[in-house]
């Protein structure tokens, strides 16, 4: 399915001191990302925010159609930069054959002009928006509380929630997903708070059939449903329902496993083969993640990072590699075989197919890619044991074939060594310790 690269972290424009030229530095990245593998793009909300008490990373969206070219809430760029850097940046990324997704939020909306009384309860709220850019203007009508509609998923702070069941706010935001597909050249969207409306919402922006330079075609989307494994099948049981167009969601239970792996001693990983994950059981909606703007910030992943891109790179899913890890912490590592970019090249060259898992105990993790199409599958060793190399023989799918380390790393630096399969396929496989192996067949 390719590899994602999360472009932004929380404050990220403030903290590179890349205010008002985000745009511009992610372009400037486009050519390396693409070389190492990355398909993807998600970018943040790329509209003006209400930039209450400063600028904002766009979750308290105030002007849709402003990407940066109006000046108002403070400035005329968003803090992400203008329009125009928006668009080069796109261009960049379509050039090199990549995809861009956009960040949306339509759960909910802040920076209004003017306060209103809404007459179902009486309660003065923040409801009048008069966009600079005269397109989609909003009153007390289109939040909740609405004659409309009974139900309301949660409110996001004290932000008013939108009400999508009024028909006049459901057109406004189908024609604005529209604009972003067909004008702007988004090819997807990561859609924000999806527990907050209906799922019949996001279904009817992924029905939609954009045409752009005389191509059809329809978007990609994953929605952020925080929550239980259960609670995510059941959101995408409800968006998906009678859709030609599924939407995927971010596997948040396979992320906390994944913390486990990383930062609890003596985690088992059986855990790693056990059910519960969405990868595990819906691998075609699950885009799976090591970090992002949120967790990142509210229970980052502290040690032994690289166990768990070794896991989201080698198994099925879509997986998601985050900014601040592939640069700012210096885990990209372009060009070594003991980084991200290794595992990225392992996963578009060789992670095809299904998965197997050969062996897991509380110690040793062994799975193999099936392969399919042009990738002929691979091998993933992953070691718990902190003090030493850890191994065992595996029954592959390759008989009499050579299996060589394609990306490696942990606590002790050594190169795996290549192996041989014998004609059953059985082979002596091993990982440094606290640390990974992926071995693909090589000629």
């Amino acid at each position: 399915m390719g590899v994602i690269m999360q472009a932004f972290y929380w404050d990220c424009p403030r903290l590179e001191g890349r205010e008002y030229a985000w745009w511009s530095c992610v372009t400037g990245k486009v050519t390396s990302l693409r070389k190492a593998g990355f398909t993807a793009l998600w970018l943040p909300p790329p509209y003006k925010a209400a930039n209450l008490g400063g600028p904002s990373m766009g979750y308290d969206p105030y002007d849709y159609y402003d990407l940066g070219a109006i000046d108002q809430k403070g400035a005329r760029e968003t803090w992400f930069g203008s329009e125009d850097e928006l668009r080069a940046l796109i261009t960049a990324a379509h050039d090199q054959g990549m995809q861009v997704y956009a960040d949306v939020v339509f759960n909910h909306n802040s920076g209004g002009d003017a306060p209103e009384v809404n007459p179902l309860d009486n309660v003065t709220r923040w409801t009048r928006f008069n966009p600079g850019s005269k397109k989609f203007p909003r009153d007390y009508k289109c939040f909740h509380p609405s004659p409309y509609e009974t139900w309301d998923g949660g409110t996001f702070g004290d932000m008013p929630d939108v009400c999508h069941r009024d028909p006049y706010v459901y057109e406004q935001i189908i024609e604005f997903a529209r604009f972003l597909l067909e004008d702007v050249g988004f090819d997807g969207f990561r859609y924000d708070c999806v527990k907050g409306y209906g799922g019949w919402m996001t279904r009817a922006i992924q029905e939609l059939r954009a045409l752009r330079e005389g191509r059809v075609f329809k978007p990609f989307g994953v929605g952020e449903c925080w929550d239980s494994d259960r609670v995510i099948t059941d959101w995408l049981d409800e968006t998906n329902a009678w859709s030609d167009n599924p939407a995927a969601a971010f596997d948040f239970p396979l992320r906390d496993r994944l913390k486990n792996l990383a930062d609890t001693y003596g985690y088992s990983l059986t855990n790693l083969a056990a059910a519960g994950t969405l990868v595990g059981e819906r691998p075609a909606q699950a885009v799976t993640f090591v970090e992002n703007h949120d967790v990142a910030r509210s229970n980052p992943i502290i040690n032994g990072k690289m166990l768990a891109y070794a896991y989201i790179l080698t198994h099925e899913g879509y997986p998601c590699v985050f900014w601040q890890d592939y640069y700012n912490w210096q885990l990209g590592r372009e060009g070594a075989a003991d980084g991200i970019a290794a595992l990225v090249g392992a996963h578009e060259q060789y992670a095809g197919g299904a998965t197997a898992i050969l062996y897991a105990d509380e110690v040793l993790y062994v799975m193999q890619r099936c392969g399919f199409g042009a990738q002929p599958g691979l091998v993933a060793v992953i070691n718990n044991l902190g003090d030493r190399w850890n191994g065992r023989a595996v029954k592959t799918q390759w008989g009499s074939t050579r299996l060589a380390p394609a990306a490696w790393g942990g606590q002790d630096r050594a190169t795996p060594q290549e192996k041989w399969t014998d004609a059953q396929g059985w082979a002596e496989l091993w990982a440094p310790p606290r640390g990974y192996a992926v071995y693909v067949p090589r000629p």
